[in-house]
């Protein structure tokens, strides 16, 4: 009966999904592409096993990077499916698996939808990463017979307490699944609470990606664009973090010092290149693709897939989603290249990392933009300190690694299962 009243409620809202679809499209035109997907009309399947893998959004299909890798390369005759929910996702799983992998939107939680998607692509396994509860996706899975296993699962108290005004619906999905893993103890403890029969905990799949060397090469080629001025570093930065800063540098920031801003949605490049412009300030971007003009006071990261060269070219690096209630974007990236980091007061997202990166010394923890520009300033007049830094943090994300060998020997176990079945 739960989910009799969530399918009506989707079904209420879809007339309202069209317009968001309009309306995000306005910004963002990729919405309006392959629009139909969402619906359950899709191009021909792939003529091979499958292992489908749901990645949301873009922090998920980062995450999904090493276990993709892992996949492609002990199960060669099996094609991968990743479905995604927004454009963003889909670009960066374009840009990082390329024709490898298969792709698309995921239908709307319709149960017909559903049902449509799993009979026209017949995975074998399939794959959902982090949290992503679709009860009525659940229920078709179930009733095909269809092993889904949520992996790399987090949760915080936030999304629980969401999760928890539908208890019987979240219940019912989360029994239903046929395996769960999570990072932490606090996110499998919640998840049981939840209505999760048994979680076990592998770690995060996101210690194990591993800074592509042509990306750090971009790193040192963009050092050498900024001319050997100290660089300073806000990534992922979110809706109303990049103001903050912004005054907040001009208030007290370091004069020779660049401020590099790479906002966490492309939508928001020209947005924020204008909000610094209004400000003052001298403003290059990176789709320029030349040289840091010396007197350029702020640099705009415009670019897709390439964090890891915007960290690799940083002397300090702060973390957005963190400064406000977003609950922090990775940390671990920084850290793995060995870049300082200085993480705001929300971190909910992932919690256990930036307890522990601040406990052995890899980040620091500023409370609001003023006390992040006055720690970058001391930061940056203490090279030691950063190198201290800089090796603590890749201790840690090395110490943290091998959640992708514990995820593939779980998905292998289902695999094994399908196969002996069909």
């Amino acid at each position: 009966m739960a989910r009799l009243f969530y399918t009506l409620a989707i079904l209420a809202l879809l007339p309202w999904a069209v317009l968001h679809l309009l309306w995000r499209a306005r910004r963002q035109p990729q919405y309006l592409r392959h629009w139909r997907e969402r619906f359950g009309f899709f191009a021909p399947a792939p003529d091979a096993p499958l292992i489908w893998i749901h990645a949301v959004s873009v922090g998920e299909t980062r995450a999904a990077e090493p276990l993709v890798a892992a996949l492609r390369e002990r199960h060669p005759g099996h094609r991968l499916l990743i479905t995604h929910m927004t454009p963003t996702g889909r670009q960066t799983s374009e840009a990082l698996f390329g024709d490898h992998v298969a792709r698309c939107y995921l239908p709307y939680d319709t149960p017909w939808a559903a049902r449509r998607f799993l009979r026209h692509f017949r995975p074998s396994v399939g794959l959902i990463m982090e949290t992503e509860i679709w009860p009525n996706l659940v229920a078709a899975c179930r009733d095909a017979g269809l092993p889904l296993l949520l992996v790399n699962a987090r949760l915080s108290e936030k999304s629980a307490r969401r999760y928890g005004r539908f208890p019987r619906l979240t219940g019912a999905a989360l029994g239903a699944l046929s395996a769960i893993s999570a990072i932490g103890t606090d996110d499998a403890q919640r998840l049981q609470e939840l209505g999760a029969a048994e979680v076990a905990v592998f770690g995060n799949l996101k210690f194990d990606i591993d800074p592509p060397a042509g990306q750090l090469h971009l790193g040192e080629e963009f050092r050498r664009r900024c001319g050997g001025r100290p660089v300073f570093l806000c990534a992922s930065t979110r809706d109303g973090e990049e103001s903050l800063i912004l005054d907040a540098w001009r208030a007290c920031g370091v004069p020779n010092a660049l401020l590099v801003l790479v906002p966490r949605h492309p939508q928001r490049f020209a947005a924020v290149a204008a909000l610094a412009a209004a400000r003052g300030y001298k403003v290059g971007r990176r789709s320029e693709n030349g040289a840091v003009p010396a007197d350029t006071q702020v640099w705009i990261g415009d670019s897709m897939g390439e964090m890891f060269a915007y960290y690799a070219a940083a002397d300090a690096a702060f973390v957005g989603g963190s400064l406000l209630d977003y609950g922090s974007q990775n940390l671990i990236e920084p850290c793995a290249v060995g870049t300082p980091v200085l993480i705001g007061p929300s971190t909910f997202n992932f919690r256990d990392a930036a307890r522990e990166a601040l406990a052995c010394g890899a980040a620091a923890a500023v409370g609001d933009a003023a006390e992040l520009v006055a720690a970058t300033a001391a930061l940056l007049a203490d090279g030691g300190r950063r190198d201290a830094m800089g090796a603590a943090g890749k201790a840690f994300a090395a110490r943290h690694r091998g959640a992708t060998d514990r995820t593939l020997e779980l998905v292998e176990r289902f695999i094994r299962i399908s196969g002996a079945r069909d």
